[in-house]
This record gives structure tokens, C-alpha cells and sequence, in this order.
């Protein structure tokens, strides 16, 4: 049902294109004016052609909403397949493992030091926030 509703839909769309592209315009369109001889009178084809507009487009909003409600409605499961789903590892501050690489001690980042190059000793003390770093 759901495939013939998409076809429908499908001839729907590329009908309605066709009759706008095919109704004259001030710009251009497919039309470019001429004379208006023929069975139809330039007057009588665009009334044909409006009409054909409003119904394709009524249809066209029908069947977008036919299919919404279908799409809705199916028979598909309700949940969420979590198998696949896996648990990234957690991470402390800066990016640091918190768990030991390879049964050793946790890696602590690489801060900078004030005043490395100039000479001068680095502080003996950690700053208060900073996390223990074993040796």
C-alpha cells in the first residue's frame, strides 16, 4: 500500500510541476505567449489550467498526508535497538585515563611550569586544586 501511495505520490509532484511550468507568466515559463488559436481560447486554457493546479496540489497535500499517517502507523517495533550501544571509557581533567594504562600508576598531564627556561626553581608545592602525582 505504502509503495503504490509513494508512486501516486511520485506522478502527483511531476504532474503539478508540468501544469505550473505550462500556465503563462509575465517571466517566461514554458509558454512563451503566441497566439491563442486553437479548440481552447487563451481565456478557457487558463481557467483549465488553474483548475488543474488546485486539484493536483489539493491531491499532492492528500497523499503527503496518506503518507504521514502511514508512516506513523506502520507495524515497526516501538524501541530503540541498544545492542550495538557501547560505554565510553571516562576521562578525567584535561583528558587524563582515570584508570592505569597497563597496571601502572595513572598518567598525569603535562603542565607547564612558571618559569622554565629562565632559571628559575619550580615551586615546591602543588597548587591546592591540583591532583597527586604519584613517582
Amino acid at each position: 500500500m505504502m509503495t503504490f501511495l509513494l508512486v501516486v505520490h511520485a506522478l502527483l509532484a511531476l504532474a503539478l510541476v508540468a501544469v505550473i511550468l505550462l500556465q503563462k507568466s509575465e517571466g517566461g515559463g514554458l509558454t512563451g505567449g503566441g497566439s491563442a488559436g486553437g479548440l481552447v481560447s487563451a481565456r478557457g486554457a487558463a481557467d483549465l489550467l488553474s483548475r488543474m493546479t488546485a486539484i493536483l496540489a489539493t491531491l499532492f497535500i492528500v497523499s503527503s498526508l496518506g503518507l504521514a499517517w502511514l508512516a506513523g502507523h506502520s507495524n515497526r517495533p516501538q524501541t530503540i535497538d541498544t545492542t550495538l550501544a557501547r560505554e565510553a571509557a571516562p576521562v578525567g581533567p584535561l583528558g587524563a585515563p582515570t584508570a592505569p594504562a597497563s597496571g601502572g600508576a595513572p598518567i598525569a598531564p603535562a603542565l607547564p611550569t612558571p618559569g622554565a627556561g629562565s632559571g628559575a626553581a619550580a615551586p615546591a608545592t602543588p597548587a591546592p586544586d591540583a591532583p597527586p602525582v604519584q613517582n
